[in-house]
């Protein structure tokens, strides 16, 4: 049955006003407007509300006409379905309306007398005044375009002569309660009337004008968010979701190829074969309209209920964690090393992390679509990877100092998927690759500017902590940090091609630009989506400039494919930078690979002249473990097709999610890259500097509102980046997904409204 939680709304009001004795039997009749469509859910004809159940209730459009449903009863809506599609129609600010024939307004139906402003508590809620509908015949279209008329002047309780009265809300609650207060001033009013005949005492009008104001300005405000609103992503209830376990089982049966020599391997021709993590890309359009919609509409969160459940369940479930990370504040400054460590309401201790799962110290278990920030692909603590990395520290150690094989083994397996590294220098973390791209491409070029996008995240060097996950906010992060470390940094906001190109020509005129460094699916591993065609586009402009493209695969890198994001996109870069994945979940994963002639400049040891090369290094770079790991992990996920199972799984989340967001009528909006999956509930990443004002206003109240969902989240057993974002791995079975639906379900179930 579609729109089943508006049904549930209209029912539920029916049960509040039968306790409260504002409706008997069945006068009257109550309607709910259907997020996202031109329909409202309203009461049925001539039938028992103390009876009524969900699927007694009635779907209208806004022309009045009936919309049955298969999973419905099959009952008649209400004879006034043509009045509340007229208010629907006039009042976007309406959410709900009630018709009721209530005692005491009623009778000042009969006198066919308004109600002056008694009270600012009531110019407030309903307005100047309860003004008098004029009669038409119940049913009717002529009482339809009565009532149109008159609540076109925004005020929220009429009263209909010789009928009833109309209260209107911007929820269900709001309609209800209106109501209620007029029926409290009705009995005001008639006690006026009949105590002390023509000396009713009103407000002063100055005074009804200020309440009245505020009462207009909210209007306009939530007027203009369902204007802005965009219709729902529609997943039918019955179509199955995609499947990680179809994919990992056409994997299974294919064929196993026959050996060969990695030598005679093609490069880039496995990574073709296996495939991408990406069934369908983002419609960018889409998605970035849902998004602006998200932002320009109030937070919407959980419950103040729900919020103070969530926190109990930390407090009670959570003891030994918070008992840990309180001494941590002692030796660990802010009491967490991670930057990608739950915080909220206190960090969570790990003991015990496989597979899909993870396991606190307080025997917690959570579904884990953290993932470590994503390097995991083949899930936590894989077996089959750690038995050969133990082989190998168990010969040479962890670190030797010296050459190892496994340096080697782990460069050509990067170039067997990635044909494009021609050369790879491993270093020690996807920051450090980032320093020693930008340095490399100095170096070879001759320019010193190098151009980022704003909002995206390129690790915390001096240089790139610029316009750092807020586009166009300069070095708003950037404490600690001379002006000189960024004077040659630019930033341009994100999709922006003509801003782009702006800056390479002023850029040219200073000497030129040396790099444009850019994540390849958007900033903020594809928070803000990039078109398809951008990386193309953007590869263009550094040809036209002389510039190096360099590629932040740190995320992307293995996730979406063996031949990463510049294999998807099908764009050759002229450096990437390689993090997370590239050592299988190990530390020290990182480093920065590519065209031969640029790599030149990474030389190393004694083969060269004083200053002959950019000086990089690191005494636990490229030490057996991580290149072990590395190497392994690769050679797995190849043999496994991890990332495409993982993509499948990161599609299945995607559209249950999408199927949740849509039944609830929330204005959440949920997308995918494959395996990298995005949840925005507030929004906060969204904001940037074209509108400051706004960057101000709403920043904390949107980052507090992503904290809290992370918080329910985790207290339903799930594991997210910063409530936000999720990693999907090859342990996540369609078993997991569906268990971690029905967890998002519960928590979504407690958002305000719903």
């Amino acid at each position: 049955m579609e729109h089943r939680t508006s049904r549930q709304h209209v029912v539920d009001m029916c049960r509040t006003m039968l306790e409260r004795g504002y409706l008997k039997a069945t006068e009257g009749n109550v309607s709910v407007r259907v997020p996202g469509h031109r329909l409202y859910a309203v009461t049925p004809s001539n039938y028992d509300y103390a009876a009524m159940r969900v699927e007694d209730v009635c779907i209208v459009d806004f022309a009045g006409t009936h919309v049955p449903d298969p999973g419905d009863a099959g009952l008649v809506p209400s004879i006034e379905c043509g009045m509340h599609a007229n208010i629907y129609r006039e009042r976007p600010d309406v959410h709900a309306v009630v018709h009721t024939h209530q005692p005491y307004a009623s009778a000042l139906a009969v006198l066919r007398r308004p109600i002056p402003a008694l009270t600012d508590e009531q110019v407030r809620f309903l307005g100047r005044e309860v003004a008098i509908i004029d009669y038409a015949p119940a049913g009717t279209g002529f009482l339809a375009k009565n009532v149109q008329k008159k609540v076109a002047g925004g005020d929220n309780a009429f009263i209909i002569a010789n009928h009833g009265i109309v209260a209107l809300g911007t929820d269900p609650d709001r309609a209800v309660f209106n109501m209620a207060l007029l029926e409290k001033v009705s009995i005001a009013y008639l006690l006026a009337l009949t105590t002390e005949a023509g000396k009713v005492y009103t407000i002063p009008a100055a005074i009804r004008e200020i309440a009245f104001t505020k009462l207009r300005s909210d209007e306009k405000r939530i007027a203009a968010q369902v204007e802005r609103s965009v219709p729902p992503v529609r997943v039918a209830a019955q179509a199955p979701l995609p499947s990680a376990d179809a994919a990992a089982a056409a994997v299974a049966a294919a064929p196993v190829p026959a050996p060969r020599l990695v030598e005679a391997v093609e490069p880039g021709a496995e990574a073709a074969r296996l495939g991408y993590a990406i069934s369908d890309y983002p419609d960018v359009d889409d998605t970035m309209r849902r998004l602006k919609a998200l932002v320009s509409q109030p937070v919407r969160g959980l419950r103040h209920d729900a919020l103070l459940d969530v926190l109990e369940w930390f407090e009670t479930k959570c003891r030994a964690s918070k008992e840990l990370t309180e001494r941590a504040k002692e030796r660990i400054p802010g009491g967490v090393q991670h930057n990608l460590a739950f915080n909220y309401p206190f960090p969570l201790a790990v003991e015990k992390a496989e597979g899909a799962h993870l396991v606190d110290r307080d025997g917690n278990v959570y579904i884990d679509f953290l993932q470590a920030g994503g390097p995991t692909i083949l899930g936590s603590n894989y077996a089959p990877v750690n038995e050969k990395v133990a082989e190998v520290v168990g010969a040479s150690g962890p670190v030797t100092g010296l050459f190892h094989e496994y340096e080697l083994k782990l460069a050509e397996s990067i170039h067997r998927y990635m044909p494009h590294i021609e050369m790879y220098r491993s270093l020690g973390s996807g920051t450090e690759a980032v320093m020693a791209a930008v340095r490399a491409a100095r170096a070879f070029t001759g320019k010193k500017t190098v151009v980022k996008v704003g909002g995206a995240y390129h690790g915390w060097s001096d240089t790139m902590v610029y316009g750092l996950r807020v586009p166009g906010s300069y070095r708003m992060n950037a404490k600690g940090i001379p002006f000189g470390a960024t004077s040659r940094t630019r930033e341009t906001f994100p999709h922006d091609l003509g801003t782009l190109r702006r800056k390479l020509v002023e850029n040219r005129l200073r000497g030129g630009t040396a790099a444009v460094v850019v994540e390849p699916v958007g900033p903020e591993s594809g928070t803000r989506p990039v078109p398809h065609d951008f990386n193309a586009k953007v590869r263009e402009l550094c040809d036209e400039f002389g510039a190096l493209l360099v590629f932040d695969e740190v995320v992307t890198g293995f996730r979406l494919g063996l031949g990463g994001a510049a294999g998807y996109f099908g764009v050759t870069p002229d450096l990437t930078v390689l993090g997370k994945a590239v050592s299988g979940g190990y530390p020290m994963a990182g480093g920065v690979g590519g065209r031969s002639d640029v790599m030149a400049v990474f030389g190393s040891g004694l083969d060269g002249k004083s200053g002959a090369h950019i000086q990089v290094g690191g005494t636990l770079s490229a030490n057996p473990l991580s290149c072990a790991a590395g190497y392994f992990a690769i050679e797995e996920m190849a043999r496994t097709n991890a990332p495409v199972i993982a993509g499948r799984a990161g599609d299945r989340l995607t559209k249950g999610l999408q199927r949740i967001v849509d039944r609830y009528g929330l204005p959440y909006v949920a997308y995918n890259q494959g395996s990298i999956v995005h949840l925005e509930c507030s929004g906060v990443m969204l904001l940037d500097m074209h509108n400051p004002l706004k960057l101000l206003k709403e920043n904390k109240a949107r980052k507090r509102l992503m904290e809290q969902m992370g918080a329910a989240y985790a207290a339903n057993g799930i594991i997210t980046l910063a409530g936000s974002r999720m990693y999907t791995s090859m342990a996540d079975t369609d078993a997991v997904i569906d268990d971690a639906l029905e967890r998002f379900d519960r928590v979504l179930a407690t958002v305000e409204g719903v």
